[in-house]
């Protein structure tokens, strides 16, 4: 299947693109669709990634990502060489944060790039049921 496409506004933003699509991809669960105009990574039809190529012609290259609160101010105090080290891990992280844990039990490998001791820790957890 052929993944949804735009015009892009330039080489570097086609070049940007094509990486964020070969990580999601690399995802469990994941799949591609346009959604508000723009390229949109799902898992278990939950949005954990967007990349967003001047958007509402805002100027902007983007991607999207649900994150930690403190994360995306820590993101954009980074330098731009800094955030391009990170996105792989950035991506890893904002689709840990929305797939479904049996999704997540397939990425706990060496090398995965996911707290492997907290993911492991939480499904040991014995479940309470609320009353």
């Amino acid at each position: 299947m052929k993944p949804p496409t735009k015009k892009l506004h330039s080489a570097t933003s086609q070049t940007h693109l094509q990486r964020v699509r070969r990580i999601c991809a690399s995802l469990p669960g994941s799949t591609e669709k346009l959604s508000h105009g723009e390229p949109t990574f799902f898992v278990a039809k939950k949005v954990f990634c967007m990349f967003a190529d001047d958007h509402h012609h805002d100027g902007h290259l983007a991607v999207w990502l649900p994150a930690p609160i403190g994360i995306q101010e820590m993101v954009i105090a980074a330098s731009p060489e800094k955030k391009d080290r990170e996105l792989d891990f950035l991506i890893r992280q904002a689709w840990r944060m929305i797939a479904p844990k049996k999704l997540q039990a397939a990425l706990r490998s060496p090398g995965s790039g996911l707290d492997q001791k907290k993911t492991a820790k939480a499904q040991s957890a014995p479940r309470r049921r609320k009353n």
